[in-house]
Order: C-alpha cells, then sequence, then structure tokens
C-alpha cells in the first residue's frame, strides 16, 4: 500500500468482488493456522452434525409409515429412542464445536491485536502526523473484534452451513427426487436476493466503520482538550459537532439494519412458499395414492412430514449462512481497514549488516547537505551543513519554523532526510541500529509524558535498572527530595498522562531519565521552560553535571539562558545564517542581536 503525503488519513477503497473477498479471507488463514488442532477437530464435528440433521426426518418418515400406520409400539419406541440418540448427539457435539470456534476466534484476535499493536508503535512519525489517534484505537478494538468474528463466526460457520445443505440434499434426494428438486430449485431466488442484500450491507457497513472512527476521534480529542473546552466555554459547540457525527453514525447504522431484516425477511418467506410447495405438490400425490387404494406407488404420508421437515433443515443453514456472511462483510471491512494498517511500511528500518558507533567516540555531530520536509517539496531544512564537535555545547536558534525541533527528529530518526547525511562519530546513522542510536542520543523535551506506573517505572522506561541505581540519577539530577516526599516514595503509582504530578515534577523525572542511561549526546528541547524559579535553579546545577564531557545541543526560546552555550547556531528557513559565542553574534548586529534585543525588551 503506497504512503500518500496527504494530511488526510489513507483509507482503503471497498470492494464487492469475490476474488478479493476470498483473498481478504485467506489473509486470515497465517493466524488460522496456529490453532490447527482446533480447525481439524472442529471441521471433523461436521460430519456426526450433519448426518444427525439429515437423518431425523427420515426416522419421522418411517415411524409414521412402519410402526404407527401399524399400531407397532415396540418399533415406534426404538425409533423414538433413535430420534432422541441424534438429538442428543446434535446438542452435544453443537456444544463443543461452538466453544471450539470461539476459541479459535479469540486466539486469532489476540494475535491480530498484538502484531497490529507492534507494527502501530514502529511506523514512522509522520504516519501519526496524518492518523488520528481515535481512528487508531478504533481499529485496534471494534475492527480487530470484528475481524475475530469472521474466523470464529463466519468462516468455520459458513463450512458447517454449507456442508448441512450437502448432507440435506444428498439425503432428500436418496428419498424423493421430484419434492427435492422442487425445495432444491427454491434455493436460486433466495440466493439472488441473499447475495443482493449482502452487497448493499458491505457498502453501508464500511460507511458504518468509518463514521465511528470519526466518532472516536471527536471523543479522543475532546476528553484530552476538556480543559480547554470548559475554558473558553465550548461544551455546546463541541456538543453540537458531536451530534451531527453522530447521527451520520446512527443513519449509517439503520441502513446496515434495513439489509441485515431484509435478508432475514426474504429467507422466511421463501421457507414458507417452499413447505407451501411440498404440501401442493406432495398432498395431491398423497390424495392420488388413497384414492388409488394401490399401496407403495404413489408418495406417503410419512415421506411427505419428512419433506416439511426437510424444507425447515434445508432453509435453517441457508438462515444461519445469510447471518453469517452479515458477520463476514463486517469482518472484511474490518480486515480492509486493518491491512491498511499492516501494509504502512516501516519507511525507517534497521541496516541488514549495522555498524556500530566507535567505542572511544565521544559525540561528534555533523550534517551534511541535508534537505528534509515533512511534505512534498516543501521543504523545512534546506542544504543544511554543519559540525558539533565532542563535548562542544551548541544552541540552536531562529524564529518559529525555521527548522530548530526538525534537526532534533532527524539526529534521532523519528524522520528520515530526503537528501544528505547525518552522521555521529564519523558513521551515517542509517548504518546503525536505532536502539543504539537511541542509547547513545539523550532527549529531554519540553513535555515530559508519563505513563501508567510508578516513579521508578517511568524514570527506568523498561530497562531493567535496579532502584539504587534510579536513585542515584535523580539524586544526580536533584529531585531525589521531591521523590521521597510523595506517599510511596520512588514506589508512588503515577496516575494516567501524570495528572497527580506537577508539571515541574514530570519535567524533573525527564532529567532523572536522561542521567540513568549517561547518553553520548544530550539534546534539550525547551527543556527548562516549564519549571518555576526555584526547581530551575536546582535543575540548572545538575545540568552543569550532566552535561560535564558530554555533546549537547540545546533549543531554547529564552536566549538569555544560553548566553554561556560554547556556540549558538542561529537558523532561519531552514538554513544556517549566523554561528558564533553569544557576544560575537551580539557584535554582528544580524538576526540573533535582533531577536535578543526583542526578549530584552519585552522583559
Amino acid at each position: 500500500m503506497s504512503v500518500s503525503s496527504s494530511p488526510q488519513e489513507v483509507r482503503p477503497r471497498a470492494s464487492s468482488r469475490p476474488a478479493n473477498d476470498w483473498r481478504l479471507l485467506l489473509s486470515l488463514w497465517p493466524y488460522a493456522r496456529r490453532s490447527g488442532g482446533l480447525l481439524v477437530v472442529s471441521l471433523l464435528l461436521l460430519v456426526p452434525l450433519s448426518a444427525a440433521s439429515a437423518i431425523q426426518p427420515v426416522l419421522v418418515q418411517q415411524a409414521i409409515d412402519g410402526p404407527i400406520r401399524l399400531r407397532d409400539l415396540a418399533g415406534l419406541s426404538r425409533l423414538a429412542g433413535l430420534l432422541a440418540l441424534t438429538v442428543a448427539v446434535q446438542l452435544a457435539f453443537q456444544s463443543v464445536q461452538g466453544y471450539l470456534v470461539q476459541k479459535v476466534g479469540q486466539q486469532i484476535t489476540a494475535t491480530i491485536r498484538q502484531e497490529l499493536f507492534a507494527h502501530v508503535l514502529s511506523l514512522p512519525a509522520k504516519f501519526f502526523d496524518r492518523t488520528p489517534v481515535g481512528r487508531l484505537i478504533t481499529r485496534l478494538t471494534s475492527d480487530v473484534e470484528a475481524l475475530g468474528d469472521v474466523f470464529a463466526t463466519g468462516a468455520i460457520g459458513i463450512v458447517s452451513d454449507l456442508f448441512s445443505l450437502v448432507v440435506i440434499s444428498v439425503t432428500m434426494f436418496s428419498v424423493r427426487w421430484d419434492l427435492a428438486l422442487l425445495l432444491t430449485l427454491m434455493l436460486l431466488p433466495a440466493t439472488a436476493l441473499i447475495v443482493f442484500f449482502q452487497h448493499r450491507y458491505r457498502v453501508a457497513n464500511y460507511k458504518v466503520r468509518e463514521e465511528l472512527s470519526t466518532l472516536n476521534s471527536i471523543l479522543q480529542e475532546n476528553i484530552l482538550g476538556v480543559n480547554v473546552v470548559q475554558l473558553f466555554r465550548r461544551e455546546r459547540f463541541n456538543a453540537r459537532q458531536f451530534h451531527q457525527v453522530n447521527r451520520r453514525y446512527v443513519h449509517q447504522v439503520d441502513k446496515t439494519i434495513f439489509y441485515d431484516s431484509a435478508v432475514s425477511a426474504t429467507l422466511e418467506w421463501v421457507a414458507i412458499v417452499a413447505i407451501a410447495g411440498v404440501l401442493w405438490l406432495g398432498g395431491r400425490q398423497v390424495i392420488a395414492a388413497n384414492v388409488s387404494g394401490v399401496q407403495g406407488s404413489g408418495l406417503t404420508f410419512g415421506t411427505l412430514s419428512a419433506f416439511v421437515l426437510f424444507s425447515q433443515r434445508l432453509f435453517n443453514p441457508l438462515r444461519q449462512l445469510a447471518e453469517k456472511f452479515t458477520v463476514l462483510q463486517a469482518g472484511f471491512t474490518a480486515i480492509e481497514r486493518i491491512n491498511g494498517i499492516l501494509d504502512e511500511p516501516l519507511e525507517i528500518r534497521d541496516p541488514e549488516q549495522p555498524r556500530s558507533l566507535p567505542a572511544h567516540g565521544r559525540g561528534e555531530i555533523r550534517f551534511e547537505g541535508v534537505w528534509f520536509a515533512y511534505k512534498d517539496e516543501d521543504y523545512i531544512l534546506k542544504d543544511l551543513s554543519f559540525t558539533i564537535r565532542p563535548g562542544e555545547k551548541v544552541a540552536l536558534v531562529g524564529p518559529t519554523g525555521a527548522g530548530k525541533s526538525s534537526i532534533i527528529r532527524l539526529l534521532g530518526r523519528l524522520y528520515e532526510a530526503n537528501r544528505g547525511r547525518v552522521l555521529i562519530d564519523g558513521v551515517d546513522i542509517r548504518d546503525i541500529t536505532q536502539t543504539e542510536l537511541r542509547r547513545h542520543v539523550g532527549v529531554i523535551l519540553q513535555d515530559g509524558f508519563l505513563f501508567t506506573g510508578t516513579i521508578k517505572d517511568n524514570v527506568a522506561l523498561g530497562e531493567p535498572y535496579s532502584l539504587e541505581a534510579v536513585q542515584g540519577a535523580a539524586r544526580r539530577m536533584n529531585v531525589d527530595s521531591f521523590i521521597r516526599q510523595l506517599p510511596q516514595g520512588y514506589l508512588t503509582p503515577v496516575r494516567e498522562r501524570g495528572s497527580n504530578l506537577s508539571g515541574g515534577q514530570k519535567q524533573l523525572l525527564a532529567f532523572a531519565r536522561a542521567a540513568i542511561r549517561n547518553p553520548r549526546i544530550l539534546v534539550l528541547d525547551e527543556a527548562t521552560a516549564s519549571l518555576d524559579v526555584g526547581t530551575e535553579v536546582l535543575v540548572q546545577e545538575a545540568l552543569e553535571q550532566l552535561l560535564e564531557d558530554r555533546t549537547a545541543i540545546i533549543i531554547a526560546h529564552r536566549l538569555s539562558t544560553i548566553r554561556n552555550v560554547d556556540r549558538i547556531l542561529v537558523l532561519k528557513q531552514g538554513q544556517l545564517v549566523e554561528s558564533g559565542s553569544h557576544q560575537q553574534l551580539l557584535d554582528q548586529g544580524g538576526l540573533y542581536a535582533s531577536l535578543y534585543k526583542l526578549q530584552m525588551l519585552g522583559q
């Protein structure tokens, strides 16, 4: 699947071609194959299930034409017992098979959800730039559930129903070919109508999924931004917006309900007509046989009763087949949407033969003719070249949109440069693994994101650091005292997005994260912007220790905080326009001097 540069989400086209449907269904086979044993048992159970269902009308026919007509109570008891046995077998095996197919479906669902989640986390940052979070949540939840139903309820169920239809049809023709042919011919218009309505259902269900994704996107956006919603009194406006999307969603759901109901109504009507046809044709033959008085030359009452039962059993699998086709159509939509995510290419990959950064390296950074654009040819960085020497502290300065954050994203390889190279200690970052790159490049952002877990978990972030190591990093960053004041210290639970901590406290933990990893290069992207004056003094003391013997890139809009760096790189529209120390740039009287004077004037 090609990746579009459009900011809108890429939507796979719905298709109703049978070949495409089979291709979608077969795409589940690698997951189903892992539960091969359960599948084989489920399919083997179809034989006794279908045989029991097909033989029951025959037993009724034999009971009516034999023991009942001859008043043979012993024979009637035997046939009644055999009929009860077939019913018991059918109920028992049906329960076992239902359990097995549901278990297979849940295993498939869990596997696909896990692989989809892992794939999403590996996708490049530009994918998340154009895809709303609510749409991804829909893919990972309701779409995956619908996909699991495709196999558990749909695919195996369809095989079961088709097998039952074949067994019942063969049994009918072996008993009476003319009535069997009548019932078989009645299946043709029913099948045609089902195919038509199922196609319409597929189209409507695709739109339902799209509207549900939009609905979830609005929900997620408003819940995360509830403070802004309330502060700016947007409750009514956002409620009206949600109401409009909700109405569109309900309208599309109503369409799927209509087509689903149309299938059920059609089958009921055809089944009644089939029974009427059997009664009309078979009843005439029974009457004719009774009038002639010649036994065995016409249709018996027992055979007619058996075909009434056959007509019910013939249309029951067809009715269930239609219901499962509805599940399949919903599932095909989900498969298309999920495949749209799984087919997203992993643009940033580790090299097949990775190199390692030199052990003696000290963090030299070099940009060589780098061009970079988030979209098409709208370049943010234009032929950018500079070198940061090992251990040098460099600040990036420039107006909004100059490309400062883009440099950091390229250095961390969250995005790939369109042209040019980025090197660390003489090695192209595309030639080393992402794990090694991010072990040597520590980044502290302005917004320190916290996960649900403990304070220790949020510093270690999944790495096997001991509590002592976490405490040591916290002490070096002057945050140990703040942590110990929490109710449970380092084991204090952190609520979602760190809502039980202040902005400054969350930022302090971000510094501890970087310190414990001891990176070769440290990037500070407005890292002290959310700290109060007292906390910033503590952090500045810790930073002096953390930055010692490390290469550092500092992005700061408050130019007064970067006076003491070794060098300042001034960017404008993606190009390097000035370079020098704080005093040198002031003496030049260029862009940096203008920005500095404006800030000092504002203060």
